[in-house]
């Protein structure tokens, strides 16, 4: 394991946690008057598209038919497809609050799976404790009116269920993409993103009948940013961020995207947060501090 994080992961950190950060936002938004099979296919198909074309202009090759394409079939079903969908479907029904509290446990998971999976991926009692820490920060930020959504009706409960299994497919595609994909980061990406395409288009047409939709214009244009942004130059930075740092290190992003909910609340949303949403931040910096203390102390060893 490269333990070393230097100054182009923490920038890697920073731009996914902008772009995950604000595509719950940008997915509540999709999914109002855009089904979510149409949703996914629109926002990964426009992805492949992109970096298709960018592998294309560089001189690139894509893999020649054959095995060597399926760690792209699982990476693309199990880190794509299927959490795009489940989120998607989910958020339908539960708020982007609660849907933030749910998805943090995507670093507990990958903790737990990077310990017997990945070397050098021990799960230390420190460790353990700064990751903890940073969710119940999580958890403050959002607030205890968010909380007080868990449960309810079938429906809330199974759309609960789906982020939850979301953030689980997350954290497995963190580990797998690190012991499996090889190769250069772009072209990867690129595969992952056609294959995941061809798994979600037949559903979006079969199912949606997207030609028959009456989108409103913020709703297009919110899967054309989770297109480009959130999901094609993301894929990059995650796959280079995965390679470089490790997927614990990665999963900081799912402490920090809160950050960037609370500030598009203040700018664009209106909202006035409660003191205890501070304190939420001071939690998960904190948690994030000891985490970082404790792979110092493991280089110094």
């Amino acid at each position: 394991m490269n333990s070393h994080r230097g100054l182009h992961d923490w920038v890697r950190l920073m731009a996914l946690v902008a772009m995950w950060g604000s595509s719950f936002m940008f997915n509540r938004i999709a999914v109002m008057t855009i089904p979510p099979w149409t949703v996914v296919a629109g926002r990964i198909g426009m992805a492949a598209l992109l970096l298709y074309a960018v592998v294309k202009l560089t001189g690139r090759r894509l893999p020649a038919p054959g095995r060597q394409w399926w760690p792209f079939v699982i990476i693309a079903a199990i880190g794509n497809a299927l959490p795009f969908y489940l989120i998607a479907w989910g958020q339908q029904v539960v708020e982007s609050a609660l849907a933030g509290i749910l998805m943090a446990v995507m670093p507990l998971a990958t903790l737990l799976l990077a310990h017997f999976l990945i070397d050098g991926e021990r799960l230390t009692a420190r460790r353990a404790a700064g990751f903890a820490t940073g969710f119940a920060g999580v958890v403050l930020l959002m607030g205890p009116a968010a909380l007080t959504g868990i449960g309810g009706d079938v429906l809330r409960i199974l759309s609960q269920a789906a982020i939850l299994g979301g953030a689980l497919c997350y954290a497995l595609q963190s580990v797998l993409t690190r012991l499996i994909i090889k190769g250069d980061v772009l072209v990867s990406a690129t595969a992952t993103m056609m294959v995941a395409t061809v798994m979600v288009l037949p559903f979006a047409l079969w199912l949606d009948r997207p030609w028959t939709l009456a989108a409103t214009p913020g709703a297009l244009a919110s899967v054309i940013w989770l297109g480009l942004g959130p999901t094609a130059l993301a894929t990059i930075l995650y796959f280079q961020l995965i390679r470089s740092a490790g997927p614990t290190f990665m999963s900081l992003v799912n402490y920090l995207s809160p950050c960037v909910a609370l500030l598009l609340g203040l700018t664009l949303m209106g909202e006035h947060p409660q003191p205890a949403a501070y304190a939420g931040l001071v939690l998960i910096l904190g948690g994030i501090a000891v985490t970082r203390w404790q792979g110092r102390r493991l280089r110094e060893d």
